[in-house]
């Protein structure tokens, strides 16, 4: 290439600072018209469009979703995708801060391409549609968005500075339980419960959480509980959310989910249905390599990141599903303090304030310098994917 290392880290920061403004007029558009899983069609249609006017190439409709899409600056490997969010949180707008994720990614990917002597391979900015409830990123990977990828790159605004996202497996099953309807007065020696079984499936559960392993958890609500009063239920169901710290642990508590529905259904005489509502996020899998390089361009901007606390576990998310497939990042930079919160209305405010502003600028020159070094760098990209192949394998 062309100049040193630092030449080009350079004219990235210069990039990144030429666009701030524009990047965040992007984010503060965002935050002002919130939308949500599946029909952020008009922040789909912004973020492409800046992307397309820029000269990349956009296909729109990715992996059948209407707002997912990839935009395309280069051609050939190597390969590094900038991930975009754009979804938000029904009642409270950007509350997880993605209007902040969507403009990084946007200007990180319009920097590198605009850069000369970054003129390796490609550069692939992906819209990834509804992260909060439907898991866009995990339908895109099984579509093959990522297959020809080296590296995908994201942050994440929070109330932390951590450098790797301790982000676990999770699920949501759809547990049935079928009796049999009768009069509790009239004839209740012929009713068989299935309401009552749904109860005893809670309570069984309940014994069963305080025998999970760190990380595990099952949280459910009643979503049918019968029809009337004075008629035992023939039909109750229940919405389970499992979480656990790894994928392979996640399965298992599945499988207990299973045994334990199909025990509470010997038990009562009902007869159970389990079967699975949403997509699987599987649990995040960080690329140290990659973390490293954005941790050391972002303290150049005068924001340290450390090591999550130990024990601390911040929710799924759906990148966990690309990074079993290449080499991810996905830092948490604060935007807040500590003793706050995101899904919160507090937060929603935070991700359209100045200190917001500050960050995205910050984060967008590291995803754009760690992007470049993915890109020119053979020595990273085979250390990323043999630390990524060894875990996969481990």
């Amino acid at each position: 290439m062309a100049g040193t290392p630092n030449d080009v880290h350079l004219a990235l920061r210069k990039e990144v600072a030429a666009r701030a403004d524009a990047l965040w007029d992007v984010a503060l558009r965002l935050h002002a018209d919130p939308e949500y899983a599946f029909a952020e069609h008009r922040a789909a249609a912004l973020l492409s469009g800046e992307l397309e006017r820029a000269g990349f190439a956009v296909e729109r409709g990715v992996a059948g979703m209407p707002t997912a899409f990839t935009a395309r600056s280069g051609r050939g490997r190597p390969a590094v995708a900038l991930l975009m969010e754009y979804d938000a949180l029904p009642g409270l707008g950007h509350a997880c801060g993605h209007n902040l994720i969507a403009a990084a990614g946007l200007g990180a990917a319009l920097a590198v391409a605009a850069v000369p002597e970054v003129s390796a391979g490609t550069v692939l900015a992906v819209g990834t549609p509804a992260e909060e409830g439907g898991g866009g990123k995990a339908i895109e990977a099984d579509a093959g968005v990522f297959d020809d990828v080296d590296a995908a790159l994201m942050f994440h605004p929070g109330v932390y500075d951590w450098a790797r996202a301790p982000l676990t497996a999770q699920v949501q099953y759809r547990v049935a339980f079928h009796g049999r309807a009768a009069h509790p007065t009239g004839n209740p020696t012929e009713g068989v419960d299935a309401l009552a079984a749904l109860v005893e499936l809670f309570n069984v559960l309940a014994v069963l959480g305080r025998r999970l392993p760190e990380g595990s958890h099952v949280q459910g609500i009643v979503t049918h509980g019968g029809t009337a009063t004075n008629i035992v239920p023939e039909y109750a169901e229940g919405l389970f959310g499992l979480r656990a710290a790894t994928t392979e642990a996640l399965d298992d508590l599945v499988e207990r989910l299973r045994v334990c529905a199909e025990g509470v259904a010997r038990a009562t005489g009902t007869t159970a249905e389990v079967e699975r509502a949403t997509v699987r996020y599987e649990h995040f899998r960080d690329s140290e390599p990659l973390s490293e390089r954005f941790a050391a361009h972002l303290a150049r901007a005068g924001i340290t990141l450390s090591p999550p606390a130990p024990g601390v576990y911040l929710g799924s998310s759906d990148i966990g599903n690309v990074s079993t497939r290449v080499p991810a990042i996905h830092p948490f930079v604060a935007i807040m303090v500590e003793d706050g919160s995101d899904h919160t209305p507090e937060f929603a405010a935070a991700a359209a304030s100045p200190p917001a502003r500050e960050v995205l600028v910050a984060v967008t020159g590291a995803l754009a310098c760690t992007a470049a070094d993915v890109l020119l760098c053979e020595g990273l990209r085979e250390e990323a994917w043999a630390r990524h192949r060894a875990a996969r394998t481990g």
